[in-house]
């Protein structure tokens, strides 16, 4: 088992597919962004190495993402090695939702249990706006694939951003209505290559919720409270879906997080906002033993962080998000 100096068992692993992204988001990346070379990767056997290592340690709940991770080449074979790794007991993936519509099935045939889709406007010209390239309409046809293939409960995450999509707020929410879906509102955090633009244009989830009740009338808590995650749930009323609040930046939870992130460089990083990073890949190419990674990887877990430094003004930005992966 992994713990930290506080107490917190890590045992939540979110791996990096690739850096590599179909779309170019404003509020994620560049548009000219440089991608690294796939020999800079982690390579398939390499995942599963590592991914078999941290299994012998405790972590049993594994979350894919990217960049985008369904343009992985070998992304099927992937999660299924994933899934049939002995101590792995969760296999979901965060995607942008657009090849979904091909690989929703076969994904759920190799072990992939449920996805987040990222969507943050159901308007056409504002999606491409926002996403520089993307076009909604395939997001959507990626969510009905994906609920076809069982790869439920859905999950819809959104970022809003003032002067972007504010007005989207309402019509998100309302499809939480007639949908068993459950749709989150996530804070804005700054991160390295457009931080500017995320700390000027954060919209907070108090604004946010203050928005849907405007239209919908006072929400109903979900769960007595209890954090889904790292959202706190509501319910319109009457609604068949939730409403999630993942409020990152105005109202942390760093305190229940059990979260370590595998970049796809090979790189372990214990906290989404903070610079310290744990190189896994350089040794394992060079030969390190199984107890050696074993250790390192448990030193690492051993000095997580308590929490992020935002409030202090403490930005990370020595990744992009895409580096990272959220």
């Amino acid at each position: 088992m992994a713990k930290d100096r506080f107490g917190r068992n890590i045992h939540y692993l979110r791996i990096s597919l690739t850096d590599h992204c179909n779309l170019r988001c404003v509020y994620c990346m560049p548009e000219d962004i440089t991608f690294r070379p796939n020999a800079e990767l982690m390579q398939d056997d390499e995942i599963l190495t590592l991914t078999q290592l941290f299994a012998t340690l405790g972590f049993d709940k594994i979350r894919l993402t990217g960049g985008e991770p369904t343009i992985r080449k070998n992304v099927v074979e992937i999660v299924r090695g994933i899934s049939e790794t002995e101590g792995i007991k969760s296999v979901s993936m965060t995607t942008n939702g657009l090849l979904l519509s091909q690989l929703a099935q076969p994904l759920a045939d190799a072990g992939l249990e449920r996805v987040n889709i990222s969507i943050d406007t159901l308007e056409p010209e504002k999606f491409k706006r926002l996403t520089r390239w993307g076009k909604v309409n395939e997001v959507i046809e990626g969510i009905d694939a994906a609920e076809k293939a069982g790869l439920t409960p859905i999950k819809l995450n959104a970022v809003i951003m003032t002067g972007y999509n504010e007005s989207d707020v309402v019509p998100l929410a309302g499809l939480t209505q007639e949908n068993p879906w459950q749709v989150r509102f996530i804070e804005m955090m700054p991160f390295a290559g457009v931080t500017e633009f995320q700390l000027s244009q954060m919209v907070t989830a108090a604004q946010i919720q203050e928005k849907i009740e405007n239209d919908y009338g006072a929400l109903e808590v979900v769960n007595n409270g209890k954090l889904d995650g790292e959202a706190r749930l509501f319910k319109i009323k009457n609604g068949t879906g939730d409403i999630g609040f993942i409020s990152s930046v105005t109202s942390p939870f760093c305190s229940s997080c059990t979260r370590a992130r595998l970049t796809s460089d090979g790189i372990l990083r214990l906290c989404l906002l903070r610079e310290k990073e744990i190189d896994l890949l350089t040794p394992l190419r060079a030969g390190a033993s199984l107890e050696e990674l074993r250790g390192l990887i448990l030193e690492s877990v051993w000095e997580k962080p308590w929490g992020h430094g935002l409030e202090k003004g403490t930005i990370a930005l020595n990744r992009t998000m895409s580096e990272i992966g959220g």
